[in-house]
C-alpha cells in the first residue's frame, strides 16, 4: 500500500485568511439599566447608604428617589438633599463598610492575643 502526501495548496489558504468575514460583531447595549436597578433595590429595602463626594465629604442616609442626574437622600435629624450624580465618587451600603471594619478590629484582636 503505497501513501500519498497530501499537501494544502497555500494560495488558496491564503486567500481564505485575506478575506473580510461577513460576520459582524454587533456592539454592547449602550444601556445596561443595571443602576436602575440597583437603585431601585436599595429603595424598595429603604438600606441606608453612605454617599462619598469627589471633594471626600461623606453622607449617610436612604435614597428616596433618583432620575438620569440626581438622586434624593433622605437622612435622620438633618435636612434632605438632592445630590447630582456627577458629584459623587461611589456609594456603598453603610452596613457593609461597619461589618468590615468589625471583622477586621475582631481579626486584630485575635492576633494580639495569640502573640
Amino acid at each position: 500500500m503505497t501513501r500519498k502526501l497530501i499537501r494544502p495548496n497555500l494560495s488558496e489558504i491564503k486567500e481564505k485568511m485575506t478575506k473580510p468575514s461577513n460576520k459582524k460583531k454587533t456592539p454592547p447595549p449602550y444601556e445596561t439599566y443595571a443602576e436602575n436597578y440597583y437603585y431601585l433595590k436599595q429603595m424598595n429595602k429603604k438600606t441606608p447608604m453612605v454617599i462619598v463626594f469627589k471633594d471626600g465629604e461623606v453622607l449617610e442616609g436612604i435614597i428616596e428617589w433618583y432620575d438620569k442626574d440626581c438622586i434624593k437622600i433622605t437622612r435622620e435629624n438633618a435636612p434632605n438633599l438632592l445630590i447630582y450624580k456627577s458629584s459623587i465618587k461611589y456609594i456603598y451600603k453603610l452596613n457593609e463598610k461597619k461589618g468590615n471594619n468589625q471583622k477586621d478590629k475582631e481579626n486584630n484582636e485575635s492576633k494580639e492575643n495569640q502573640e
